[in-house]
């Protein structure tokens, strides 16, 4: 669906949502979306220990959940996960999975900008490459502070994807010369979707790209304490790597992405 497509209320907001239903059913093909080696799993593993300690039973909010990636990992840690997204085609894929997979994950329809849980009432809460994505991040971390537990967690995975140093344009033309040489990209966007990413990109509150400082800042001034930035990543990006062309899991490696843990004060 185009801009506008959906009449005078159809907005930024709902292009969003209807781009990533749309991406729903080739979403798990793409490496870096789901996990496709158990070295990987055991990095992703390590990184939630590290932030977020033992699960024991604690229920954790996975905010825009997809097809369920980082679910599955939280409830293999033995988390009680929810996981919310308001595209019905990513729900229908995620319960589909966690179904095949005997998993015992709830799987519900909500906006990451605007969550129903009541007040305190979460003690984990989980986002992978949502913040770059956000309309208004001022009102999404306001939410994700409101929903948590007093001294409960937010632990938030992004990256910038859109700013490029000299290495990561070198490497971004190596891959297009590899590209006309006929050599194998792997997955990539039709056309189309390719276009739609673009343009909402262009109007999202980040479309500079999500550095890691200023989300801190912004987390820090929407309320959370003990801010920390963690961009010991390379386990799980080397991982990754070895699932993708050559230039494109050299690019992974290099690419400004972290981790973010923040806590609500008191508890």
């Amino acid at each position: 669906m185009s801009a506008g497509t959906g009449g005078a209320n159809y907005g930024l907001r709902d292009e969003i949502r209807e781009f990533w239903s749309e991406r729903a059913e080739t979403f798990d093909q793409f490496p870096g979306h789901e996990i496709f080696t158990e070295q990987e799993r055991r990095a992703w593993h390590a990184l939630f220990e590290r932030h977020l300690g033992e699960a024991g039973g604690r229920s954790a909010l996975d905010l825009a959940s997809g097809t369920g990636v980082v679910s599955h990992l939280l409830d293999d840690l033995g988390f009680d996960v929810t996981g919310l997204d308001w595209s019905e085609a990513m729900l229908e894929r995620a319960a589909s999975k966690a179904a095949s997979r005997g998993r015992r994950i709830t799987f519900r329809l909500g906006d990451a900008e605007r969550i129903l849980e009541t007040d305190g009432s979460i003690d984990v809460v989980v986002t992978r490459h949502l913040v770059w994505t956000l309309v208004d991040p001022k009102i999404a971390f306001s939410e994700w502070l409101r929903v948590l537990k007093p001294g409960g967690t937010l632990l938030v995975i992004d990256g910038d994807f859109v700013s490029q140093g000299p290495l990561e344009r070198l490497i971004a033309r190596l891959e297009r010369l590899v590209q006309r040489r006929g050599g194998a990209p792997g997955p990539a966007l039709p056309g189309d979707l390719a276009e739609r990413h673009r343009s909402i990109l262009s109007r999202v509150h980040f479309k500079d790209g999500a550095r890691a400082d200023e989300v801190a800042r912004m987390l820090t001034e929407a309320g959370f304490a003990d801010v920390v930035i963690d961009r010991r990543l390379g386990p799980i990006h080397r991982a990754q790597a070895r699932a993708m062309p050559l230039v494109k899991g050299l690019a992974r490696q290099i690419q400004h992405r972290y981790a973010i843990r923040a806590a609500k004060p008191g508890g």
